[in-house]
């Protein structure tokens, strides 16, 4: 007979060039009996004595946290980040580490705050910021974790101390909506495979102080325990940009004859202040400036996951999980204003001087402005999502037809409430930019435009059933089919009319195929097809009418119907490992395409500020070629990749825009071929950390951004935003076996650069830092930070 127990890793748990942490199978004692037979079970970082054993690396091919499938057999390109890699960037946010480690991915702070990123990978998007087309879905131990609203997802909200390995998986419907370009699988630390106890305190350039204390505890063989509180003060390197990250994660777990559950959860409450992009005329004047103020976000988070994982018999695996997430987000966000006064002065008119601008009782609104004041507003929001759901997944693998086989079926329940409300107040803008208010609200004003107070209330049910089967032909080969039917149905009703409300239902059957075949015992190659769909989200359905336009992630006016969006993708590809003397040798090499249909695009409307509508606009393409190197040892890490992406429209359309090529009504001409803006076609990216004794490392990492057009620029007429390239160093230094001191720099070279640029309306505001002439350059751009110093201790107990 055969047993095996799990066991816990320490802190500093190895894993293997994929970065994957290590699975062993071991045989045990043989004074340990049991009545039935069993299979070996997985030991997750097992010690080195551990012996007899067996090394497997296994891939997440589906939501949930158990066992995967073997990394020979997955017929997609792998991806992963362990906890040692996210360690090392000494940085809050996990986004910092999948930049550097996932050839595809890059990133940029299009809302001008470095704990809400936008991830991009494969041309692909997964933003915090409300409007934008999201393309990837994101889980966090198996629980979807983008915003019921609006599809966000709010990176400032993961506790990165507590995430033991990020993974990016490409090619697999399994993961539901929104995994157009693929899902990011967070999987979390707990008692049993963390022990110990570590706190971690950080200083360094413009007021930033960060601290987490993390601990994990095994207790006797069937219980387990772990948390972790981080706390994160930043003044930011711009004007008005302060922020405060305060947040908690904690697990209990136990288990026993591999059964194994968890109640985990966690807390957070932040306070971001998100400047956005600034006018280049600005930047170049003062590189912290800001244009509107104020930008705030504040974002609160609870939530409670129980999973259970159940060995019912030597080859049929049964898990379970039940959430609940509650989510508040509130925005204060200053702008220009299409109020003005109307041809009679005493009276406010809205986009023209002769359209009444009502109050919130339905009459005109009086002109109480001085004559020389500008007018501006500030626009306010509130989102409260609740959401329940529930899933289960069962694992199989009898021999087939004397074959191996692996067998996959789960089902998942999601339903979401949430509360939507907006209101903008009448303001006056100084010369610092800073918006005053003057307690005047807007009612519903302007025709056909409107803005207003809004109040929607939506339901979310999202169903989903999936079915995965890996049978190996032979000791070599194996192939992979099966496929997800996900049902969704979006109910919006209005709390102050009519005009919001909408019954919507989308189904859609994605499949997969693909296979692997193992070369030699060191090389593999892969290859696959699948198919994923996205439906429209309640904000979309509700700013979905060119003929009434709204301020995009504030105001909703209208629901006509949008197409759900269907992505397939097809990518194949080589990886490969070695031991050498210098240490373990990965390489992958692989190519992908994925073609949108029905895409959904934010479309500004020409000379009305900030507003917009959604709408399909047929047929885009993705399609690119990443390679990656790496080594590493117990002296050396080193990683390097390269990646090219291919992003197009395929179909012809008109975009309104504030592009300085845009024709008299405002509008670009979008041509088949034209490549999609803020999307480099090239990033490398380099890191290295090498141990020049045993208490002392040195490290470094290098990424190079090509140019990509501005967004408002569809029509691929002006100048593209420059490419960039920044390093990093850092170091570290061990005192005792449990102090350690480390340091880093980021940009050393102060690299001025942009991440991602964009137009704005010129004549909107004048340019105070010209004596109040018009602006006359139409970029807007996000600045990057200038050079920044850190250095901090972490104690290990």
């Amino acid at each position: 007979m055969v047993v095996a127990t799990e066991a816990g890793a320490a802190p500093d748990e190895q894993t293997n060039i994929q970065n994957l942490p290590p699975v062993e199978v071991e045989a045990p004692p043989p004074a340990v009996r049991r009545s039935a037979p069993s299979r070996p079970v997985a030991r997750i970082g097992a010690p080195s004595s551990a012996a007899p054993r067996t090394r497997l690396y296994v891939y997440p091919t589906s939501p949930g946290s158990g066992k995967g499938l073997d990394v020979d057999k997955v017929p997609s390109a792998i991806n992963a980040v362990d906890a040692g890699q996210i360690r090392r960037t000494n940085s809050p946010n996990i986004a910092d580490a999948l930049q550097q480690h996932v050839p595809g991915v890059s990133i940029n702070e299009v809302t001008g705050n470095p704990f809400q990123p936008d991830i991009q990978f494969r041309g692909y998007v997964a933003s915090p910021l409300a409007g934008t087309p999201q393309g990837l879905a994101v889980y966090q131990n198996g629980v979807r974790i983008n915003e019921a609203f609006s599809d966000i997802v709010n990176w400032d909200l993961i506790p990165t101390a507590a995430i033991r390995s990020a993974v990016a998986v490409t090619n697999n419907p399994a993961y539901g909506l929104n995994a157009l370009g693929g899902a990011i699988d967070l999987q979390m630390k707990n008692g049993f495979n963390y022990q110990g106890a570590e706190i971690d305190v950080m200083g360094g350039s413009f007021g930033r102080i960060q601290g987490s204390a993390q601990w994990g505890k095994q207790i006797d063989r069937n219980w387990s325990v772990y948390g972790a509180l981080e706390g994160i003060h930043d003044n930011g390197f711009r004007n008005f940009s302060s922020s405060d990250v305060r947040r908690f994660y904690g697990d209990v777990g136990y288990r026993f004859e591999g059964s194994e559950f968890h109640l985990n959860g966690g807390v957070a409450n932040n306070s971001l202040a998100g400047p956005s992009t600034v006018p280049a005329e600005l930047l170049q004047q003062y590189w912290g400036a800001t244009y509107t103020t104020p930008q705030t976000i504040s974002n609160k988070v609870g939530y409670l996951n129980f999973t259970g994982k159940v060995e019912a018999t030597p080859t049929w695996t049964f898990e379970g999980t039940a959430r609940l997430r509650h989510f508040k987000q509130s925005t204060v966000d200053g702008n220009p204003t299409d109020t003005v006064p109307c041809a009679d002065p005493t009276l406010l008119c809205f986009d023209d001087d002769d359209v009444p601008a009502f109050g919130l009782n339905g009459v005109q609104l009086a002109n109480t402005f001085g004559p020389d004041a500008i007018l501006s507003q500030i626009d306010r929001t509130s989102t409260k999502s609740t959401s329940f759901g529930i899933s289960g997944q069962a694992t199989n693998t009898d021999q087939l037809f004397g074959h191996g086989n692996r067998f996959v079926v789960g089902a998942s329940y999601d339903l979401s409430k949430t509360h939507f409300t907006g209101s903008t107040e009448l303001g006056t803008i100084g010369t610092n930019y800073v918006v005053t208010g003057s307690g005047i609200f807007l009612g519903q004003s302007g025709e056909p435009t409107s803005i207003g107070p809004v109040s929607l209330r939506t339901v979310n049910q999202y169903q989903g059933l999936y079915a995965l089967d890996t049978f190996d032909v032979t000791d070599r080969f194996a192939v992979t089919g099966g496929g997800r039917f996900n049902a969704a149905q979006i109910s919006l009703m209005d709390q102050l009319g009519t005009a919001l409300n909408g019954d919507h239902a989308f189904y859609r059957f994605n499949p997969i195929v693909g296979g692997t075949f193992r070369i030699t015992p060191e090389v593999t190659a892969y290859a696959g097809y699948s198919e994923a769909n996205r439906v429209p989200t309640p904000l979309e359905l509700g700013c979905a009418d060119p003929a009434r336009p709204c301020i995009i992630g504030q105001f909703l006016v209208a629901d006509p119907p949008l197409r759900q969006v269907v992505s397939k993708t097809v990518e194949a590809g080589f990886r490969g490992t070695k031991e050498l003397q210098i240490g373990s040798l990965g390489w992958k090499i692989g190519a992908f395409r994925a073609t949108n249909y029905d895409d959904i695009v934010a479309t500004p409307i020409p000379g009305l500020t900030g507003f917009g509508f959604f709408q399909n606009i047929g047929r885009t393409r993705r399609q690119g070629l990443e390679a990656e190197v790496s080594v590493k040892s117990n002296v050396l890490q080193f990683q390097a990749s390269y990646a090219f992406l291919d992003a197009r429209f395929l179909d012809a359309l008109t975009l309104g825009s504030d592009s300085p090529f845009a024709d008299a009504d405002g509008n670009i001409q979008v041509l088949p071929g034209n490549q999609i803006p803020r999307l480099p076609r090239h990033l490398i990216k380099a890191s290295v950390e090498y141990a020049v004794t045993d208490v002392w490392k040195v490290g470094g990492d290098a990424l190079f951004v090509s140019s990509q057009y501005y967004v408002g620029d569809e029509s691929n007429q002006f100048p593209q935003l420059p490419s960039y390239a920044v390093f990093n160093l850092h170091s570290s230094y061990q005192i005792t076996r449990n102090i350690q001191l480390y340091g880093r720099v980021n940009n050393i070279f102060d690299n001025r650069y942009s991440t991602l640029g964009t137009f704005f309306d010129r004549e909107a505001l004048p340019n105070f830092a010209n004596g109040g002439a018009e602006f006359t350059d139409p970029r807007s751009l996000s600045p990057a930070r200038p050079r920044a110093f850190y250095a901090g201790m972490r104690v290990t107990f």
